[in-house]
C-alpha cells in the first residue's frame, strides 16, 4: 500500500514497492564482498600499517620524531586534535542542518556524517595520549582513587579536559548514530 500524497513527489521512483526498498537495503549486508571493496580494503590495510609503524616510531623515539623538542609546546599532534575536532564537528554540523530544515533524504547522509564524526573524535583522541610522551600512563588523567594516597587529576590540565570534552562528544555521537541505525537494524532483525 502506497500513499501518493498530492502536495509532494514521491520519494520511492520507479515503481518500487516497500519490498523492493528493503530487498535494497538488505543487500549490501548479506551479499559477499566484491572485487572493489576487496581492493579498498586492502589500500585501507596498507595505510593503517604506515599508521602502526607511525605511532610505533613515535613510542620508540619519542614526539621529537613530530619536530617537537621543547617540552612545554605542542606540535604536530595538537594540530592533528584541532583538524580532527574539527572533521567531528563537521559531520554533526551536516547532520543537525539537515534535521533542522526536516529534509526527507537526509538518513543516509546522517548515517555516513555521524560515522565521520565517532571515527574523527577516535583520531582526535589518540593525539593527547601519543603527546603524553608515556601513553602506558594515560590513566593518570582520569580522576581515580587510588592506594596511593592523594594523588587526583590536576583539573586544570588540558589534557584532563580534553578527556571530557572527547568523551561527551564520542557517546552523544555513538548515540545520534545508532538511533539513526535503528530502523534498519529492524529491518535487519526481520529478515535473520
Amino acid at each position: 500500500m502506497q500513499h501518493v500524497s498530492p502536495v509532494r513527489e514521491p520519494l520511492v521512483t520507479g515503481g518500487k514497492s516497500y519490498h523492493d526498498v528493503t530487498q535494497d537495503v538488505c543487500r549490501q549486508v548479506e551479499a559477499a564482498p566484491n572485487v572493489r571493496w576487496m581492493a579498498a580494503l586492502a589500500v585501507a590495510l596498507f595505510f593503517l600499517g604506515i599508521f602502526f609503524y607511525s605511532v610505533y616510531r613515535t613510542l620508540w623515539y619519542g614526539i621529537g620524531e613530530w619536530g617537537l623538542n621543547k617540552t612545554v609546546g605542542w606540535a604536530w599532534d595538537i594540530t592533528n586534535f584541532v583538524w580532527w575536532v574539527g572533521i567531528g564537528h563537521a559531520g554533526t554540523l551536516i547532520s543537525a542542518v539537515l534535521l533542522l530544515f526536516r529534509q526527507k533524504w537526509r538518513t543516509s547522509i546522517n548515517r555516513a556524517a555521524e560515522a565521520m564524526t565517532i571515527f574523527a573524535v577516535i583520531c582526535a583522541a589518540m593525539f593527547p595520549v601519543l603527546h603524553m610522551g608515556r601513553p602506558w600512563l594515560a590513566f593518570y588523567v582520569f580522576p581515580l582513587q587510588n592506594t596511593l594516597g592523594s594523588l587526583w587529576a590536576n583539573f586544570n590540565s588540558p589534557l584532563l579536559w580534553d578527556v571530557f570534552a572527547i568523551s561527551t562528544y564520542f557517546t552523544v555521537s555513538l548515540v545520534f548514530w545508532y538511533t539513526g541505525l535503528v530502523p534498519d537494524f529492524a529491518t535487519i532483525r526481520d529478515r535473520a
